[in-house]
């Protein structure tokens, strides 16, 4: 567990060395952050994640050879605790959900302010997912599947609401009065419910159909 004066370790994943020196001329502004290392592929992501030990990836999706989703997915399956966003121009469904059932805990659009990226970072790693309001707007004007979420109970909706706050299961659970284990269940149910396979997904979908109101 880092201390406070520990600064946050970021590896900046993108195949244009343009993106790569922005965003590593961001991170110098932030004292609490650190730039780890970088990787011009998916490839070379998934190889120098264990040398760099990064807390927090900032994962371009589109790439050639192995993308962003790809590089993702092997990532977690190796180094769970490492967080990744998804960060890239396009914010098309497809690509949303393909990065968020990866595993990315977060999913950015590139022309995101500086302090909207800092607070993302903050937020995932702590556990925290975030999705930026122009990627929630698309996936609203072009979703048009049936709404789901009404099956959930009143204690799933609360739960749920709570999810989308940020908060995790031991939160929820202070917050409700109830164990840590219940509140558990509850997650579990929510997401096989909401046919989604991960917090962040959920979060995503209770944002996009406006379950979280």
């Amino acid at each position: 567990m880092k201390t406070s004066s520990q600064p946050i370790r970021i590896m900046i994943v993108d195949d244009h060395l343009m993106v790569r020196r922005g965003l590593a001329t961001f991170l110098k502004v932030f004292k609490e952050f650190e730039l780890a290392g970088e990787a011009e592929s998916g490839e070379m992501a998934v190889q120098l994640c264990e040398k760099f030990k990064p807390d927090v990836i900032l994962m371009d999706m589109i790439m050639e050879g192995m993308d962003g989703a790809a590089a993702t997915r092997l990532i977690k399956k190796q180094f769970p605790n490492v967080q990744v966003i998804a960060l890239t121009s396009f914010k098309d469904e497809i690509h949303v959900k393909s990065a968020l059932h990866a595993g990315a805990i977060s999913f950015l659009l590139k022309d995101v302010s500086a302090n909207e990226l800092a607070q993302a970072i903050h937020a995932a790693y702590e556990g925290r997912p975030t999705i930026s309001p122009g990627v929630t707007k698309s996936l609203i004007e072009t979703n048009q599947e049936p709404i789901p979420g009404n099956d959930l109970t009143e204690r799933e909706h609360e739960v749920l609401l709570l999810m989308v706050e940020g908060l995790n299961n031991t939160q929820i659970a202070s917050r409700l009065t109830v164990s840590p284990s219940t509140i558990k269940s509850h997650v579990s149910s929510i997401l096989t419910k909401l046919g989604v396979a991960s917090r962040t997904e959920a979060v995503a979908l209770a944002l996009r159909n406006k379950l979280a109101s």
